[in-house]
């Protein structure tokens, strides 16, 4: 804290034994904050945080030695190779020379990584080097792995690979916690959403519940493009405040009373005379969620 500025304040988290919790935010939120908090990285300056029963305070080796961590970016050793990374984090875990080889077999063996392990690091694809990251925060098997970001700055293809991975380890009874700013990410792999914004928990629930909260889609398509104005018109009735996709002439919104909303926004479509090749309610999505908990007011104006 800082004066009057709380990078977390009112911030509580459970998360079971084998759970996905996924924490979601913009930047500025407070989630690498948080991150750092429950991995010793951060004293907090009030309240209580404990991973695995030990206080992150008063027991932050104990915290640690439960703890795998994989940040935002890579932080495996280029110049090793897959097997001398891994190795080399298990002998810092304390592992003998044996153990500490047969640990990191295993590792990238789970990983898909066997094929790959005598070559240098820096020779990895980005998703190789992800798993990789993964296997790393797996060495001593902790209870709770945390994962800020993972799949930032990565490929689609890459982002699939460790979605794949991370679902693994929770299958295996690994808990995870997981910051991301890809909503898609957190409705695949989530069990449950935590929702922060400006140091604050604003939501927290699964996925489906926080979707149901949020109430519906209005969707409006149109078949000429000078029919779309008129579209924009009826969904800003309805309620919402609409998105534009001019191509397709579609014209979408979040709305909160369904059924009303979409009254209002077929009756301006009426009077403008337009008849909509599409008008409908849809469920709404992570994306409406997201943007009505964490809205910013606009800037004032500026005045010389």
């Amino acid at each position: 804290m800082h004066k009057d500025i709380w990078a977390l304040r009112d911030v509580s988290l459970h998360i079971s034994a084998g759970e996905i919790l996924a924490l979601l935010g913009p930047n500025g939120a407070g989630k690498t904050t948080l991150v750092r908090i429950l991995a010793t990285l951060l004293r907090p300056d009030a309240g209580v945080a404990t991973v695995a029963g030990w206080d992150v305070v008063a027991h932050p080796a104990r915290v640690r030695a439960a703890t795998g961590l994989a940040g935002q970016y890579s932080t495996v050793d280029g110049m090793l190779t897959g097997a001398e990374n891994l190795s080399l984090i298990a002998g810092l875990r304390g592992m003998d020379r044996r153990t500490a080889r047969r640990t990191a077999g295993e590792l990238l063996d789970r990983f898909r990584l066997t094929e790959s392990a005598g070559r240098m690091a820096q020779t990895y694809s980005g998703g190789m080097r992800r798993r990789l990251d993964l296997a790393a925060a797996l060495v001593g098997s902790p209870p709770l792995v945390i994962l800020d970001e993972p799949t930032t700055g990565l490929d689609p293809r890459s982002r699939l690979d460790t979605w794949d991975a991370v679902a693994e380890l929770a299958a295996g009874g690994t808990t995870v916690l997981l910051t991301t700013q890809y909503l898609e990410e957190a409705d695949r792999l989530a069990d449950r959403i935590t929702v922060l914004d400006r140091g604050r928990v604003v939501a927290a629930g699964t996925g489906d519940a926080l979707k149901a909260a949020a109430g519906s889609r209005l969707v409006i398509v149109v078949a000429e493009d000078h029919e779309v104005p008129a579209a924009v018109r009826a969904a800003t009735a309805a309620g919402g405040s609409p998105t534009v996709d001019r191509r397709c002439r579609r014209v979408e919104t979040a709305v909160t009373d369904g059924q009303s909303a979409l009254a209002r926004a077929l009756s301006v479509l009426t009077d403008e005379g337009v008849e909509a090749l599409e008008v409908g309610l849809g469920r709404a999505t992570l994306d409406d969620v997201f943007l009505g908990l964490t809205a910013r007011p606009p800037h004032p104006a500026v005045t010389r």
